[in-house]
């Protein structure tokens, strides 16, 4: 059964499944607040991979890609659901409490923990919008988003310096983030955006970092990966070309055997 999607109001999303289920790349525009009713969340991004078990709150932070694998529990069944934070909603709750964050956040943040009895609380109090026995009106919502930010901030205070930080993103290394990101199939216009430059900027930047096209060096980087995993990890294309950015098999095997002269299986 495919996995199942749903908004049960603007900024809170339930999903579910009875088998595991690979997501698709997504780019997190917004923080939010997620929490593990049932089974597992393997999450894969930029610094590495996180395992969201059952029972645990997942602080998801804005502007970063994200590809997830889930899987359900033994009961045979995955539940996660998450509500976001906007950014309308941020700043008004700073203006209103007089919240000031000065320049940039660096240090690590524990993202997940184990749910205290008020965070626990505040996600079973959503349970009857998603069982939709209730209906949440946009006021309402608003204040479910409210109550989300003041447990995260008793829970951790230093959480103000993630949520309230508005700043506009600067220009990051555009070679230690293509590295670290290439492997998501995205668009050419999203990995600007990610990357503070318009799509104009993005391209300038990339040609003179790399010497070519962002199109050309995803290409040759992932089938470069591809023929790493597949010689010496001893690895199968089958497992391994979505994970790479490749849309379907097919097109791999094509463009591999185009740039090496050789199928996978006579390497």
């Amino acid at each position: 059964m495919e996995g199942k999607r749903e908004i049960i109001f603007d900024r809170l999303v339930y999903s579910c499944t009875f088998e595991k289920h690979r997501g698709y790349e997504e780019f997190i525009p917004e923080h939010f607040l997620g929490f593990q009713l049932s089974g597992e969340t393997h999450a894969f991004h930029a610094d590495g991979n996180t395992i969201v078990p059952e029972n645990t709150i997942v602080l998801v932070t804005k502007n970063q890609l994200i590809r997830t694998i889930k899987y359900p529990s033994k009961s045979g069944k995955y539940q996660f659901v998450s509500i976001t934070l906007d950014k309308e909603t941020l700043q008004q709750y700073a203006h209103e409490n007089k919240i000031v964050v000065e320049g940039r956040y660096e240090r690590k943040q524990k993202l997940f923990f184990e749910p205290d009895d008020f965070l626990q609380n505040y996600f079973t109090s959503l349970t009857p919008y998603i069982d939709k026995k209730k209906e949440a009106t946009p006021r309402l919502a608003d204040l479910k988003i409210r109550e989300a930010v003041e447990l995260l901030l008793l829970s951790n205070p230093d959480f103000k310096h993630i949520l309230f930080d508005f700043s506009e993103p600067y220009k990051i290394n555009l070679e230690e983030f293509m590295e670290q990101n290439y492997m998501f199939n995205i668009s050419v216009e999203s990995f600007a955006k990610l990357t503070a430059r318009s799509l104009s900027g993005f391209k300038r930047d990339f040609s003179k970092t790399f010497g070519t096209t962002p199109k050309q060096w995803l290409r040759e980087r992932r089938l470069e990966e591809a023929h790493y995993l597949i010689k010496h990890k001893q690895q199968k294309p089958t497992d391994i070309y979505l994970d790479l950015g490749f849309e379907n098999l097919s097109h791999f095997y094509y463009s591999f055997k185009q740039k090496f002269g050789v199928t996978t299986s006579e390497i």
